[in-house]
């Protein structure tokens, strides 16, 4: 039995980083993570107390733009399993599910940048092998991202399932300071790329006045971004109803047969 528990453990991780980066049923979340774990381990109510906890930590942190954040889902995956393996009291389950899981997601950085990082190359080949039209290689290419993703969390979960919290710890000590900071400084710059991407696809020219409303708001005026959004959505609000009435008064106008003065018709 707890060979299975183990396997379904390392299979919901790799699910829930497939999630994350392709599919959005949003079941990357502590809590949701927490809901499967905790049928897997049989144990709802301490998996539920723990993905709890650690949703709380991870609210308001979001990998926008292509930034790395903790990876609390995974954190809380790998608290709740060794949690339940070594404890029946909740209070007690709570504090080794922070204990395990926090190093967990601390690490969960340095495997999205490296995993993002190595995706590059994948996106690379598979360009290369499209330009040459061959595209039954270029998809076979592709399956590599999934691949390296699912590794990024299968590994590290597997490890706790196998040695517990004690192999995590042991490779945050173990890894380089220098490799450590280098992909910490990789990971920083991802978010500026991630922007100047979104931006491209973006109407920037057309509602380059919020653009920099927003930008004010949030770098000089230092408003937190709820209030930002509060106010993008008034916004958004005026500018939708004032362009329904505009668009109202026009199809009016055309029903009855009114235009303005200065409208000229070529003959």
């Amino acid at each position: 039995m707890e060979t299975i528990q183990g396997i379904l453990i390392v299979g919901l991780s790799i699910w829930m980083v497939w999630d994350q980066q392709g599919l959005v049923i949003t079941t990357w979340f502590p809590i949701m993570v927490a809901l499967f774990a905790g049928i897997i381990m049989g144990d709802m109510q301490t998996a539920m107390v723990i993905g709890g906890t650690f949703q709380l930590m991870a609210l308001g942190v979001a990998n926008i733009g292509g930034s790395s954040v903790p990876n609390w889902g995974l954190a809380a995956l790998v608290g709740i399993y060794v949690a339940i393996r070594t404890t029946n009291n909740i209070e007690e389950a709570k504090a080794v599910a922070l204990a395990v899981g926090v190093p967990v997601g601390m690490l969960g950085i340095q495997l999205d940048v490296l995993a993002k990082i190595l995706n590059t190359y994948v996106t690379h080949a598979a360009q290369n092998v499209a330009n040459k039209m061959n595209f039954k290689k270029m998809n076979r290419i592709l399956w590599l991202g999934p691949v390296i993703f699912g590794l990024s969390t299968a590994l590290p979960t597997a490890l706790c399932v196998i040695f517990g919290d004690r192999i995590i710890n042991l490779i945050l000590d173990f890894v380089p300071k220098w490799f450590t900071d280098g992909l910490s400084i990789a990971g920083s710059m991802l978010p500026v790329v991630g922007i100047a991407l979104l931006l491209q696809v973006m109407p920037v020219k057309k509602y380059l006045t919020m653009l920099l409303i927003g930008f004010v708001l949030a770098a000089y005026l230092k408003l937190p971004i709820l209030g930002v959004s509060i106010i993008g959505f008034a916004l958004a609000y005026y500018f939708f109803t004032t362009e329904m009435k505009k668009s109202n008064t026009s199809e009016l106008a055309t029903e009855t047969g009114v235009v303005d003065e200065g409208d000229e018709f070529d003959e």
